[in-house]
């Protein structure tokens, strides 16, 4: 094996290390190694990086922040439409809703449907683009039809994967928020600093998410969490799709669940009304899919 052979292969390594830390520590919260040591990984590879920049490739753990500010974000066409969603704002509307569920799949009047019962997060809902297993675009929902362009941003997001073990293109949905600790630190941060505090995590996230510098993005808590997941062969119920999402690696709620009949949907509506405020999020009611 010639020396750069060996080069090659300890970049795979070194990135395939730093990845694998970087889901213990930013999806899972449960690191193993010390911050000096991730540090000593990503200070070698980026070592190794600068002696052979021919080795650098765009889903390397170094290139997550981008150099130059961008001029302005692109508008994006989705190729799914981002909707919104229908709301029901008591209990009898929710079971005139189930009632239209039923009648949609052609079950009795007296069977239950099988709902799949989430948050609802206030956040900023962006949607991810993979292509052959690594990021290629991340765009903002914006009127449903297109939106922005904020790939550099997203990419500083360390808990959304730059590279996955699938292949083809698909689609990843889902919100991007600030903890409510982070944001609560932010603001004392930005507030030391003589600047305006922002109102609420939303604003802070949507607020981020729009700067052209993506090194500013990058000096902020955002994070992401999963919840849909579009063109991928396989997937067939929304369970499927989040149980999916996990095994690729990206944060999902472990607080969504399967709820059979109309009962067991508000049950779990009266339980996260209760404890909404035990969160690291906010959250603004429950959704329920089929």
């Amino acid at each position: 094996m010639t020396e750069f052979e060996e080069v090659r292969r300890r970049v795979e390594e070194l990135r395939a290390k730093i990845r694998h830390h970087d889901y213990l520590y930013y999806v899972v919260g449960k690191p193993e190694i010390s911050d000096y040591e991730y540090d000593q990984l990503v200070k070698e590879l980026k070592e190794v990086e600068e002696r052979f920049p021919e080795l650098i490739t765009p889903d390397s753990p170094t290139q997550r922040v981008g150099g130059e500010p961008l001029e302005g974000f692109e508008q994006v066409k989705h190729s799914v439409p981002m909707l919104s969603l229908d709301n029901a704002f008591s209990e009898e509307e929710f079971a005139d809703f189930d009632g239209r569920v039923k009648r949609l799949l052609g079950f009795s009047h007296n069977s239950n449907v099988e709902y799949v019962c989430e948050h609802k997060m206030d956040g900023v809902a962006i949607s991810l683009i993979y292509r052959d297993g690594k990021l290629a675009t991340a765009i903002t929902r914006g009127d449903g039809v297109e939106g922005d362009d904020i790939t550099q941003n997203v990419r500083t997001i360390r808990s959304i994967p730059l590279v996955v073990d699938a292949g083809g293109e698909f689609i990843v949905r889902g919100e991007a928020y600030i903890p409510k600790d982070e944001f609560k630190k932010l603001n004392e941060r930005i507030e030391s600093n003589g600047g305006q505090p922002f109102a609420n995590p939303r604003n802070a996230t949507a607020g981020t998410l729009k700067q052209l510098d993506p090194r500013v993005v990058a000096s902020r808590p955002l994070d992401f969490m999963a919840y849909f997941l579009l063109n991928l062969e396989g997937i067939e119920r929304q369970s499927e799709a989040l149980e999916k999402l996990t095994e690729l690696r990206f944060k999902v709620s472990n607080d969504w669940r399967v709820a059979v009949g109309v009962d067991e949907v508000i049950d779990y509506h009266h339980k996260w009304e209760e404890r909404r405020h035990d969160l690291e999020y906010n959250i603004d009611g429950i959704v329920v899919k089929v």
